[in-house]
């Protein structure tokens, strides 16, 4: 297996690319990198694994898996079930579908179990992304993961695309229930929307990263799914929902550190901002400007990311260098960043 190379969007070298089978049997397309101090003997710095968002693919993260290479980091990346080149629950391999987010949860310990503890060095980190994002926080609140630390990206708490979630959300279980899950969305349908124009959309201000990431999507085809499923919406707004309780923030014992977009019109910010601020390892802070995906946007927003995680993550080159800014996120979330 390979995957997908476009001009524009380089992959790092050393990649081996594999299938593993969830336990419901379900295969899941991974890709992992060896960490490039392993060439010159010097010990890899531990593991970062990305969970992606919803509708993405592994090679949309070429850029920042070399960026994690050069941090001394080995890299797992992975596709969820129902996109990129994973398990599909409907013959139409453009419907990203899932059931329940808990079938999610059953990926993440077949590249817990096949991958990471099997070929990887440790500590391991999460660096999760939208849908990611909720993923870890719900897995880090009710079980045991194999994470030392998390960093997430505009973490899909709640959704601005959706004016009345309440009513949204009875709406999709109704219609679950009579059997329309596997439709999709009213208005919605097949063509990604990473191969939308890049004028009013909603995901980054960076153009060329924009239409480096459209031309990766059209090259991967089918792998490039569509909007979501009614079914896909009612088991986004439960894990929400099950997020919403008071208690969620609080039970998470892994540090947790939340990057939220202050131009977010996907999620909401200000929920991220409240569920930040309960955690008791970690913090959030907002980056000024960002739309959604933070990871594809300028430079000087990317360049405040990666001074976030530098700081937050254990064994960075920035650590080493600044041993006090482990307090980063704490300090700028008491200072009262605001969108």
């Amino acid at each position: 297996m390979e995957l997908v190379k476009v001009s524009a969007n380089p992959i790092p070298d050393g990649c081996d690319v594999s299938r593993v089978t969830a336990r419901d049997g379900a295969p899941i397309r991974v890709a992992h990198w060896p960490a490039r101090q392993e060439d010159t003997g010097k010990a890899p710095r531990g593991t970062v694994c990305i969970l992606q968002g919803r509708a993405e693919f592994i090679e949309k993260y070429a850029e920042v898996v070399d960026e994690l290479l050069d941090r001394g980091f080995a890299v797992v990346a992975f596709d969820w079930r129902g996109q990129g080149g994973s398990y599909r629950a409907l013959p139409d391999p453009k419907k990203g579908h899932v059931r329940s987010f808990h079938h999610y949860q059953r990926d993440l310990d077949a590249i817990t179990e096949r991958v990471l503890e099997r070929l990887c060095p440790r500590p391991f980190f999460a660096l999760a992304h939208s849908m990611g994002g909720a993923i870890v926080l719900e897995a880090a609140r009710s079980r045991k993961i194999p994470f030392e630390r998390i960093v997430i990206s505009a973490p899909m708490l709640g959704l601005r695309l959706v004016p009345n979630a309440r009513r949204a959300g009875f709406v999709a279980t109704a219609a679950t229930l009579i059997g329309l899950g596997g439709s999709y969305v009213p208005g919605g349908g097949a063509t990604s929307i990473a191969t939308k124009p890049f004028a009013g959309n909603l995901l980054t201000s960076d153009r060329k990263r924009y239409e480096r990431n459209a031309d990766v999507a059209a090259a991967l085809r089918e792998g490039a799914i569509g909007d979501p499923t009614i079914g896909w919406i009612n088991a986004a707004f439960r894990c929400m929902k099950r997020l919403e309780e008071p208690r969620a923030p609080l039970d998470i014992r892994v540090p947790t550190l939340i990057l939220a977009a202050g131009a977010d019109q996907v999620c909401d910010t200000r929920v991220s901002e409240r569920f930040g601020a309960r955690l008791k390892g970690g913090g959030v802070i907002v980056l000024r400007g960002s739309r959604h995906e933070i990871l594809m946007e300028r430079d000087e927003i990317r360049d405040e990311f990666w001074a976030a995680f530098d700081a937050f993550v254990p064994g960075s080159h920035a650590l080493e260098e600044t041993p006090a800014a482990g307090s980063l996120a704490r300090e700028r979330s008491a200072a009262g960043e605001k969108l």
